[in-house]
């Protein structure tokens, strides 16, 4: 049993020196044959004659027409597509003339501005959020006012807005001159006795106070439609508008 070991053994191993030696004689050769076939020189070969290719046409316009005149999408199929703007804004219109500053005052209730509506017109205490003509007092102080009209915010220095100038008139311009003028050395003709024009409080403003109405001159204290008359003398000028009786 054990030649028979020994037998079949010897003849492993001698198979495997001879797989050995095959495989060591066909890298050889693979060698070989990949050595021959880098080292040979292939002739190259004459490039093939080319003809020049033709220039192109120039681009023209014209020439695409037919495919602008038939714009897929469009439902007219003309490149032409009317654009319907936007009609313009409406324009902003100009306000109105800026009431008067005269000044203000603060007599315990809160600062109040001496305003009129026009230069000749009445002088009206006016708060803040209250109405002047068609503006609205949104701030102020006695370096800038700021109005509101129309929706627009108006800021102006004190300094720009409106002033009243008095101008010197004659004699005879004045209510109850009688249309004389005194020549010197002649004494004045007799005065009538003033009239009063009662005319009531103004229309309601939005203020704690009515204001007086132009032409009105009624004494101070006098009682209308439950108002009582107030005229106040400020540095700026006189004061004058309307209370509620027992205020």
């Amino acid at each position: 049993m054990k030649h028979r070991l020994l037998a079949l053994n010897l003849l492993l191993v001698g198979a495997l020196i001879y797989a050995g030696f095959q495989f060591h004689a066909r890298r050889i050769a693979a060698q070989g044959r990949e050595a021959s076939t880098l080292n040979r020189k292939v002739a190259p070969l004459a490039p093939p004659a080319l003809a020049p290719l033709p220039m192109p046409l120039a681009v023209m316009p014209s020439a695409y027409v037919t495919v602008a005149q038939n714009d897929l999408f469009d439902q007219s199929r003309n490149p032409n597509v009317p654009i319907d703007l936007p009609p313009p804004p409406p324009p902003l219109k100009d306000p109105p003339p800026l009431p008067y500053f005269h000044g203000m005052m603060n007599i315990g209730d809160g600062p109040i501005a001496i305003m009129s509506k026009t230069g000749s017109g009445a002088q009206e205490a006016v708060h803040v959020g209250g109405m002047i003509g068609e503006f609205k007092l949104l701030d102020f102080n006695l370096k800038e006012i700021t109005l509101e009209w129309d929706g627009r915010v108006i800021h102006k220095r004190s300094e720009d807005m409106p002033k009243e100038e008095v101008a010197l008139r004659p004699l005879a311009d004045f209510p109850g001159s009688n249309g004389f003028t005194p020549m010197p050395g002649l004494p004045s003709p007799p005065q009538p006795a003033p009239q009063f024009s009662e005319k009531g409080p103004g229309p309601d403003n939005g203020n704690a106070y009515r204001p007086c109405q132009v032409g009105d001159n009624s004494p101070n204290g006098a009682i209308a439609d439950g108002y009582r008359k107030s005229v106040r003398v400020n540095p700026f000028g006189s004061e004058c508008h309307w209370e509620a009786v027992g205020k």
